[in-house]
């Protein structure tokens, strides 16, 4: 988290706890002091009946004022203090929604940070590999078998550029529920080989296995299983070793398809699995 973001968070956190104990203070004082009340108003109505009945006279009419007052008095206290449990439960409730919501907003906010700067990065490697390209193109004059090679690489970037963009459009349909995924019939066995290839492209010095079993027909969204398969394997090539290889194995069976993309790195912490699926 940036310092200033931090400073924000720990500023507004002060202001939220000072507010939250100015509003539990008031209200223990609000319910002292009608205890409070609440006990002079009784020891003035028993002076006030001494004052006016004799209870050496009287036993009988004085113990019954006597119990109107004490009944009273047990009425309101037992009124303040459901009341202001109540009002405790409440506020308490309240603080700990707004504290949520609050600690939420700010989570949502360095995620949209976090997938600003991961976007801008993958986005500016491939602009700027076929930036590259395209200047050596312009200034030497190669012969053209390079001039191949370097259309090729440029041509491998801005698919991957093209596909980058088209994987944060689909991300921002998903999330308005905006995109229709389109159901086709397609061989995940050539899917799966094509994306291995790409990957061999982009990472020339890794070791990339495979074990595809041919004629893996499925019906879904190719571009969403291409997804899919992407970030399994860039997953297992950012996690693992350069010496380590990532294997890749397609089965089919009678009851379906099974994907594996395998790789030697360290795995996801026990207590960081049931983020996976998280933003």
């Amino acid at each position: 988290m940036p310092d200033a973001s931090r400073k924000r968070l720990r500023r507004t956190t002060f202001i939220y706890w000072m507010l939250l104990f100015y509003i539990i203070a008031a209200l223990v004082w609000w319910f002292i002091s009608l205890i409070h009340q609440n006990r002079v108003m009784r020891d003035f109505e028993i002076s006030r009946i001494h004052s006016v009945i004799d209870s050496s006279s009287s036993p009988v009419l004085f113990q019954q004022e006597l119990k109107k007052i004490n009944d009273e008095h047990q009425r309101n206290k037992s009124k303040y203090i459901g009341e202001g449990s109540i009002f405790f439960l409440l506020t308490m409730l309240g603080a700990a929604f707004v504290y949520r919501s609050v600690r939420r907003q700010f989570n949502l906010q360095q995620q949209q940070q976090n997938f600003m700067m991961a976007v801008t990065h993958e986005l500016k490697t491939p602009i700027s590999v076929a930036r590259l390209n395209l200047e050596t193109l312009q200034k030497y004059n190669l012969d053209a078998e390079k001039q191949k090679k370097i259309i090729r690489t440029t041509l491998d970037e801005t698919a991957r550029l093209n596909f980058l963009t088209n994987n944060i459009l689909i991300t921002a349909q998903l999330e308005r529920d905006g995109y229709k995924s389109p159901k086709e019939d397609l061989d995940l066995s050539t899917l799966l080989r094509d994306c291995l290839q790409d990957f061999r492209n982009r990472f020339p010095d890794r070791i990339i296995k495979e074990q595809i079993e041919a004629d893996a027909d499925v019906k879904g969204d190719p571009l969403l299983l291409q997804m899919l398969i992407n970030n399994l394997l860039e997953n297992a090539i950012k996690y693992s070793s350069r010496e380590s290889p990532v294997t890749a194995v397609l089965k089919k069976y009678r009851s379906g398809i099974e994907l594996q993309v395998k790789d030697e790195g360290p795995g996801i912490p026990d207590d960081e699995k049931k983020k996976v699926f998280s933003k």
